[in-house]
């Protein structure tokens, strides 16, 4: 805790007084460009993956990176994405999954997070893609599969990004773009799902297109 104080003295000293203007022009408004889907591991920060400034991005985190399916469960994954589409009308979405995701690891092992109910039912958001890696490629153990799962993951929550009324239509009106992303921690790389390639590539400072309709299977990881 106090490390997290000496860093809010540290801003309040050094950062805020650098960039007060952009503060006080979010004061009262935003106006945020994407909707950034992701983890909630601590070693994910879309900010510093991105180089992001402070309004550019509306986060929606949770475990794995989940998104329910529209009307299976009402909650807040459910209200940020229908925030960020139909009130900001945010132009880019994007799903980002990320290496060594410790919730992969319960998709793929469920007696590990048994003792956790809730975890355990959250996870079922991700049965499509544990589903799809076991039954396409049973061969995979260990990192292979857990990277396999995961992008596997990002595929099967942008399908369910598509049940959601306010997403479908922004999308079908060509205002609304949806991406899907892998980040490795340790190597600081991202990948983004090319549907053109049907694989997950290197981003090199240009973005595949939005993707437009959902390729079931991803690469077998080399």
């Amino acid at each position: 805790m106090e490390r997290l104080v000496r860093g809010v003295s540290q801003f309040q000293r050094e950062v805020f007084p650098a960039r007060k203007h952009l503060f006080q022009m979010l004061a009262d408004r935003q106006n945020p460009q994407a909707l950034f889907v992701t983890c909630a591991d601590s070693r994910v920060v879309p900010q510093l993956i991105t180089q992001s400034d402070p309004g550019d991005l509306f986060l929606c985190r949770n475990a794995g990176n989940m998104v329910p399916p529209y009307g299976e469960m009402t909650g807040g994954v459910s209200a940020t994405i229908e925030y960020a589409v139909a009130a900001l009308e945010v132009k880019y979405l994007v799903v980002c999954g990320h290496s060594d995701c410790g919730a992969m690891h319960g998709v793929i092992t469920p007696a590990k997070v048994a003792h956790m109910p809730a975890v355990a039912q959250w996870l079922r958001h991700g049965e499509l893609a544990r589903r799809v890696v076991e039954e396409n490629y049973p061969q995979l153990e260990g990192a292979a599969k857990l990277e396999a799962i995961t992008k596997e993951n990002v595929i099967a929550q942008i399908d369910h990004l598509r049940t959601h009324p306010s997403v479908a239509a922004r999308c079908a009106a060509g205002k609304l773009e949806l991406h899907g992303w892998f980040y490795r921690i340790e190597t600081g790389g991202v990948e983004a799902y090319d549907t053109g390639r049907a694989q997950f590539v290197q981003l090199d400072g240009i973005a595949p297109p939005g993707i437009t309709r959902i390729h079931s299977v991803p690469e077998e990881p080399a």
